[in-house]
């Protein structure tokens, strides 16, 4: 099962110069509590947007090119090519989280979309293309909390493959 997290605001911007344009602590909670547990894959720009820290409770994995990649970092996964990757998924759920390139190259393959949208417009440099409503069926909503610390307005959305 593989599955694809975002969060994308109006115009499916998802990051600028490797990060998020927005500040939504809720989602960053909703984020932890649906990873927790999973293994999770990213591409090397975003692992090292984390300043290469493992996410606590989780098997991070890394998809590089690069086959000396993370040799020296304890508990770090690193797979050098989509087949690979497909293949930890046959044996294992795979919680796929970013960058753009990374969620292009698994969609094809994707079970589950997990996307919170943010009903706002910031100024971005990384998007996501729209989700195929032919392709994608929409099952689940969740509203977001809107607060003094997370002003904009937000849900979760569930997809899964038609």
């Amino acid at each position: 099962m593989i599955t694809l997290i975002y969060a994308q605001d109006r115009q499916g911007g998802i990051g600028k110069d490797n990060k998020m344009p927005w500040h939504l602590p809720n989602d960053l909670k909703f984020f932890k509590k649906t990873t927790m547990g999973h293994s999770i894959l990213m591409g090397r720009k975003t692992f090292e947007s984390l300043n290469k820290r493992l996410l606590p409770g989780r098997q991070s994995i890394v998809l590089t090119r690069d086959a000396k990649y993370g040799q020296d970092i304890e508990g770090l996964k690193v797979v050098n090519s989509l087949e690979e990757a497909l293949q930890y998924a046959e044996k294992e759920p795979l919680m796929v989280i970013g960058g753009a390139q990374i969620y292009k190259e698994f969609l094809p393959y994707a079970d589950e979309i997990i996307c919170t949208q943010i009903d706002e417009t910031f100024d971005a440099d990384t998007f996501i293309p729209p989700i195929d409503e032919t392709k994608w069926q929409l099952v689940r909503i969740e509203p977001g909390k809107v607060d003094p610390q997370n002003p904009y307005a937000h849900q979760s959305e569930w997809w899964k493959r038609r």
